[in-house]
């Protein structure tokens, strides 16, 4: 889950990274007395999930109330690539000397935490990777280890910030991990770490992912996430415990286990360009022990996707039996018919494995009218393909 600005300074607060006051406003006059608190200067900031605010008119300076109003009421409502600014959050200043970069975030490809540290910060950081990669550090941080003030030197010294910085830097730092840490994240970013006239290292701008798999563990992140922004469909599934992705195509896919269903989506596309160029509509794993009940709850968000014009129900049975897929997608549709859902969306079923024979003969004896049954992948795929353009 990736969180807004205001969001993330308000984790650096908790963890005692030095940060700028600030509060975020969803109606233009609100900035009025907000400037007001912050002494009647502010930096008015888009609040939205992507990076190039500035280039894109997103942050601007107010130089007293009235004029914070009037900049609040340009950038709210305004679309930074493609995102809607429904909050702005206004910010206390600073005398601004110098910018840097700091971030951890999980390197997935050498299985290790990585700490990045540049003193070229403010812009983006990608450019200064491509362009200047002698400019960004970067730091393997042990996992066992982490980050300790020896460590977070070393980092910081990697990066060559200016001698007399070097103690601030570094218990910068050894905070931000802290974040990382305890707040189960996978990416801490400070962009930009800056310097005040007065020598101050302040984390002036905040970037953090957090681990959704973390969520048993960390409750009170619940209260972070963007309902508001949330595809209905896959708040309806994570409220169910689905694993489900909503994807752009007409052809719902369910399956169990990730790499069958990624298999399946590869396949289904494939099996599109045939048929009006029909496409997946979602990603849905519905595990390797999946019941009837798990299986029912994933047939009924996906029936529920306008998009969809056929579903596709690729099972390979191991621990899941090929017999509770089979009742699952039977208790599905007398469970739609009951709360007078009318189904009128084919269904292709191809399964194999545990069970199959069983799961097999559940359906052929249900009988329904929109389910039949392919007996290969290919051949399931291309069926749904040619209903979904139908």
């Amino acid at each position: 889950m990736d969180l807004f600005e205001y969001q993330a300074k308000d984790l650096f607060a908790k963890h005692d990274v030095p940060v700028l006051a600030g509060e975020v406003i969803e109606t233009p006059e609100a900035a009025r007395e907000v400037t007001e608190r912050l002494g009647g200067r502010a930096v008015v900031k888009a609040q939205v999930k992507t990076g190039g605010r500035g280039k894109a008119g997103g942050v601007k300076l107010a130089s007293d109330p009235a004029d914070a109003v009037e900049k609040a009421g340009q950038i709210l409502g305004m679309d930074i690539k493609g995102h809607t600014v429904h909050k702005v959050m206004l910010a206390e200043t600073a005398d601004i000397q110098d910018e840097y970069y700091v971030s951890f975030l999980l390197d997935r490809t050498n299985r290790t935490f990585l700490a990045m540290a540049s003193v070229e910060g403010g812009v983006e950081i990608e450019e200064v990777a491509a362009t200047k990669p002698e400019a960004l550090a970067k730091i393997p941080v042990d996992a066992i280890a982490g980050v300790t003030e020896e460590k977070a030197r070393e980092i910081a010294e990697a990066a060559k910030f200016p001698a007399e910085l070097i103690d601030q830097v570094a218990n910068v730092l050894v905070k931000l991990w802290d974040v990382f840490v305890k707040e189960d994240a996978l990416l801490v970013e400070v962009n930009p770490l800056v310097k005040t006239a007065e020598g101050k290292i302040i984390a002036l701008d905040g970037k953090v992912s957090l681990d959704a798999n973390a969520d048993f563990r960390q409750p009170e992140h619940e209260a972070l996430e963007d309902k508001a922004a949330a595809n209905p469909l896959e708040a309806a599934a994570k409220a169910k415990g689905l694993n489900y992705v909503k994807l752009d195509g007409q052809v719902g896919i369910i399956g169990n286990g990730a790499g069958l269903v990624m298999s399946t989506l590869d396949v289904v596309a494939y099996a599109g360009e045939k048929h009006s160029n029909v496409k997946p509509a979602n990603f849905l794993d519905i595990g390797g022990g999946a019941s009837a009940e798990v299986m029912a709850n994933g047939l009924e968000i996906i029936l529920g996707d306008p998009d969809v014009k056929s579903v596709f129900v690729n099972v390979f049975g191991g621990i899941t039996a090929c017999d509770a897929v089979a009742n699952g997608i039977v208790q599905a549709l007398e469970l739609l018919k009951s709360k007078g859902e009318d189904v009128t969306k084919p269904l292709v079923v191809r399964l194999d494995g545990n069970n199959a024979e069983l799961g097999r003969k559940i359906l052929t004896d249900a009988a329904h009218p929109l389910v039949q049954q392919v007996d290969t992948m290919d051949g399931a795929a291309d069926k749904a393909a040619e209903l979904a353009a139908k």
